[in-house]
């Protein structure tokens, strides 16, 4: 059944599929973007031997973490995308955002940039180009650079891997109602922001990753999803949800009903510590 669009001007649904007030003002996502690991050598040795990338982070973190790793200047392993020659779908056109696949690699003495950067996609497309992915997507009617997609906004937006499956959900369903995904997660992507903050006024930024004024998905993955956010986006989890609200840690509530909702928030509101600060989420 069609269903309508909540009304902007009263709610708003938030990162995690928070729906707020508008009149709470801004809306925080307060998770801090961990650092990638290095595991350095034995002994007297003080290289690093490997550099481990967490599911989520986005290319721009990666490639922090390459200089850092590799001792270059900043920017170095930026600069290095074009020429690593990364095989990569041609809906990417050449970006890798959601093709560097979260995973610990070795670092030796000859390690380039170019060189992890590929080793990266190169894994991606193992995990993501096999016959079960392909039938996967194709079942929820998308081809795999559009799974990725999804599978990277379920990484951003999950509380717990468990929840994984029902958060896909609610994404599938909202495009297939024709509903805006309403994600602060790709907004805060088009905006840059390591660690995700998203405010009333951010909503009506001019942006394709802007979810609250464009429809469907947003054109790149917006971070770098692993194996089990791939997983939820090509099988999600039955439901017909529409809305989410971690109410606390380990109690994600998933509904459809829109009033139900409202008191699930309510319930997560009333538990926040009380300050002079916005309403966080």
């Amino acid at each position: 059944m069609q269903m309508n669009t909540p009304s902007r001007s009263t709610i708003r649904l938030t990162r995690r599929g928070r729906l707020a007030l508008v009149a709470t003002g801004a809306v925080v996502a307060g998770t801090a973007v961990a650092v990638p690991l290095l595991t350095m050598g034995d002994g007297g040795d003080p290289r690093p031997t490997t550099l481990k990338i967490p599911e989520g982070r986005r290319a721009s973190q990666v490639y922090t973490a390459v200089d850092k790793a590799l001792e270059l200047p900043a920017g170095t392993t930026e600069k290095s995308v074009v020429k690593a020659r990364l095989k990569l779908p041609i809906e990417a056109e050449g970006n890798p955002e959601g093709y560097l696949f979260p995973a610990t690699y070795p670092l030796e003495e000859k390690t380039t940039p170019e060189k992890l950067l590929s080793q990266m996609v190169d894994t991606a497309n193992r995990k993501f180009n096999g016959a079960p992915v392909a039938a996967g997507a194709q079942r929820n009617a998308m081809n795999v650079y559009q799974a990725v997609t999804v599978a990277s906004i379920v990484q951003a937006e999950a509380p717990t891997k468990a929840d994984m499956g029902k958060v896909a959900r609610v994404i599938f369903n909202r495009l297939e109602r024709g509903m805006p995904l309403q994600m602060d997660s790709t907004v805060n992507y088009a905006l840059g922001r390591s660690t995700l903050r998203a405010k009333v006024t951010d909503t009506g930024l001019d942006s394709p990753y802007n979810s609250y004024e464009r429809m469907g998905l947003p054109p790149t993955p917006i971070d770098n999803p692993g194996e089990a956010a791939m997983q939820a986006a090509i099988n999600p989890t039955p439901g017909d949800w529409l809305y989410f609200v971690t109410v606390k840690p380990g109690d994600t509530r998933f509904t459809a009903d829109q009033e139900e909702h409202r008191r699930n928030v309510a319930e997560s509101e009333a538990r926040q510590p009380k300050s002079g600060e916005p309403s966080k989420k």
